[in-house]
């Protein structure tokens, strides 16, 4: 067994401690990374709080991770000492059921190991996530990223990338497409750059007139408030695609109304009580009211190479381990633009 450390909490208090706890050897399939950056993701808050329910401590947090490729299995053939490496929400997979064989292992219908708060395919060993200085994977979960990269801003891709992006490409967005992006957070400023980025015509909708500046900045070309009851008549139809990426409690029928004919609205943000939307407001144009999670390994590769080809990272503000808990308070009030990385180096 390898020997680390990391930050762990011990109960829903979410006061993180140092840890020290045991990786498996590196077997055949392998890859050991010596982990450089770790991303803050409103998930795990609430589970390092127990607001889901689904908490085990002690817990050491962490999905978005990119870090330096320290030693690698005697078969291992996608990586070699020396890069480096990402993983996101998930480290395994049954590989054999109809979901991962469609490489959508993020579905797997026999067990999705999570990266952390989870356990292996054993259903008993418990994961410990990338707030630590090691995480041993194998190299088929692995990820290629490349060593040019401002690599803190790359580590939000791992789960906010790829969380929109994959709606993005499932719906088609791109020249011609006239999208627009509820809510300019941590999800919402990835789905700016990536529709951007895509070809199409973006638009954001915000409660908050001072965004406007920063929505433009990340390459929107329109915004408009939502708030002034004004601006809602024009965007009636306008629309062939919305991502909402809002987490709090919000109204369906007024954005539903924003889609043309067979538009697609889609939610990645989490509200916390269940939403609810009028027949008619998914009648009318024949709407479309989906739902996305994140992707599979294939997926979430293809966004990481799309990402590096157009220069597209996350906006993101360093914080130290001692410093993880301010940035937990400092993201559920919504002040970071727009992600927290941990710098996990020293």
């Amino acid at each position: 067994m390898i020997k680390t450390r990391g930050f762990a909490v011990q109960d829903e208090n979410a006061v993180f401690e140092p840890f020290a706890f045991e990786r498996r050897d590196v077997g055949a399939n392998d890859i050991l990374i010596d982990v450089q950056f770790c991303g803050i993701w409103h998930s795990d808050i609430h589970q390092a709080k127990g607001e889901w329910g689904n908490s085990t401590y002690p817990m050491v947090p962490g999905h978005e991770i990119v870090g330096n490729v320290s030693q690698v299995g005697s078969a291992v053939t996608k990586f070699k000492v020396g890069d480096i490496a990402g993983i996101g929400c998930f480290v395994d997979s049954c590989r054999k059921c109809s979901a991962c064989e469609a490489d959508q292992e993020q579905f797997c219908k026999v067990h999705c190991a999570a990266t952390y708060n989870g356990t292996e395919m054993d259903e008993t060993t418990m994961t410990f996530g990338g707030y630590s200085k090691h995480y041993v994977v194998d190299e088929a979960y692995g990820l290629k990223i490349g060593a040019d990269q401002n690599l803190a801003a790359v580590a939000p891709l791992l789960c906010a990338g790829i969380t929109t992006y994959s709606p993005l490409k499932r719906f088609k967005v791109g020249p011609g497409t006239r999208a627009a992006v509820v809510g300019l957070g941590g999800l919402g400023h990835m789905g700016v750059k990536l529709a951007v980025a895509m070809g199409a015509d973006v638009t954001v909708l915000s409660t908050s007139p001072s965004k406007e500046a920063d929505a433009k900045a990340l390459g929107a070309h329109h915004f408009a408030v939502t708030t002034d009851k004004a601006n809602l008549k024009p965007l009636a139809g306008s629309f062939d695609f919305i991502l909402d990426c809002v987490s709090a409690d919000h109204e369906m029928d007024m954005y539903l109304k924003m889609l043309d004919v067979e538009g697609a609205m889609v939610l990645v943000g989490l509200p916390e009580n269940p939403i609810s939307a009028k027949a008619f407001s998914l009648a009318g144009n024949n709407r479309i009211l989906a739902g996305s999670s994140i992707g599979g390994i294939k997926e979430t590769q293809e966004m990481l190479d799309f990402c590096a080809e157009h220069g597209i990272t996350s906006d993101v503000e360093m914080v130290t381990p001692d410093q993880i808990e301010r940035a937990y308070d400092r993201t559920i009030r919504s002040d970071v633009r727009y992600r927290f990385v941990i710098d996990m180096k020293n």
